[in-house]
């Protein structure tokens, strides 16, 4: 016993520091020698890969929702068509009229030239004044609706005078549009589909009209000089629609459906309305940009009408040159295909 604990597990003792010893000697040198450069932590290795899809067929719908309020119609003017004097009142204040009721005569007189007679005998001119001609013109209310006169009887007016108004007493719902809805709406029908908040079930409105937003006075000092002006929707009210001035609404405008069309995420296409610029993935990887014919759009995917065949691959997010020059903010100069949406 006396042997093994001073000669045997002493050496096992050396034996097993040895071994220790050698493997940590091959790890920290000859480990080291098999570290290639791509697993260095200290080399990069990361790949950044740009996201791609595929042109696909589907059904695509342009619809714009509005948010919007109903307002009471403004008076119409009722406006003189001949420059003379009121001879006569042919219809009171506060009368209901129809658009072909006569609101007023006027009259105009113009002078004409006197007759000169010659005596063959004496010679002698004669200058007989004549009586200068006179023009009356009924003016007619326009529109149906209660009348408001502005005139009085023998008052001097001139052609587009206002000399009354009359106010319809119809409701119309209206609403403002932002740059990217006015172009949706390019050629947009007559019609759209109205919800009252609060009110009775969806009805479709008629007379649909669009236009530009009324300007900031430039003489308002607290006018805000960089806002755009945005667009104007409305459509007539129904009468037997029963409805409030100041109720809140959507109104919904479809302005088309394509079905079997090809489309693409929106911001896959630099631009947005009737050209676009997408660009294409090919076989090596390596993307080009191709000009294409844009469609219809529903705000997430537009339509492909000319430039790309199904199954085409393109970029998801089309290149910027310039990320300084794109302010997403401002709905008049957002790109889709650059902030999304």
């Amino acid at each position: 016993m006396g042997v093994t604990r001073r000669i045997v597990f002493p050496a096992i003792r050396i034996v097993l520091w040895a071994v220790i010893a050698v493997a940590l000697a091959k790890i920290a040198f000859a480990g080291a020698d098999r570290v290639t450069a791509a697993e260095d932590p200290l080399q990069p290795s990361a790949q950044v890969t740009e996201p791609q899809v595929q042109v696909a067929t589907g059904t695509i719908t342009n619809a714009v929702t509005v948010s919007a309020s109903v307002v009471a119609d403004p008076p119409r003017p009722v406006r003189a068509t001949l420059a003379g004097t009121v001879h006569r009142l042919l219809a009171e204040e506060g009368q209901a009229v129809a658009a072909d009721t006569p609101v007023l005569e006027l009259r105009a007189e113009t002078p004409v030239d006197p007759t000169v007679t010659t005596d063959p005998e004496t010679g002698m001119q004669t200058v007989t004044e004549n009586k200068p001609k006179v023009t009356r013109q009924t003016v007619l209310a326009g529109t149906a609706g209660t009348l408001r006169l502005s005139v009085l009887k023998d008052q001097v007016v001139s052609v587009g005078d206002s000399v009354g108004t009359v106010t319809p007493g119809s409701l119309s719902v209206q609403g403002t549009l932002t740059p990217d809805q006015q172009y949706r709406l390019i050629d947009a029908p007559g019609e759209a589909t109205v919800t009252l908040k609060g009110g009775p079930a969806p009805f479709t409105c008629t007379g649909l009209r669009i236009g530009a937003a009324a300007q900031d006075d430039p003489a308002d000092p607290e006018a805000d000089a960089t806002a755009s002006a945005s667009g104007t929707v409305s459509c007539a009210v129904p009468a037997e629609v029963t409805a409030f001035p100041g109720l809140g609404a959507d109104i919904e405008i479809v302005n088309g459906t394509a079905e079997g069309a090809l489309v693409v995420p929106v911001t896959a296409v630099q631009g947005s309305v009737q050209n676009g610029n997408v660009w294409v993935v090919g076989a090596d990887g390596a993307s080009e940009q191709r000009a294409v014919v844009l469609g219809l759009t529903d705000g997430k995917q537009v339509q492909i009408a000319e430039g790309l065949a199904e199954g085409d691959t393109v970029l998801e997010y089309a290149p910027v040159s310039n990320l300084t020059d794109v302010d997403c903010t401002d709905p008049a100069t957002a790109d889709p295909g650059v902030c999304g949406g």
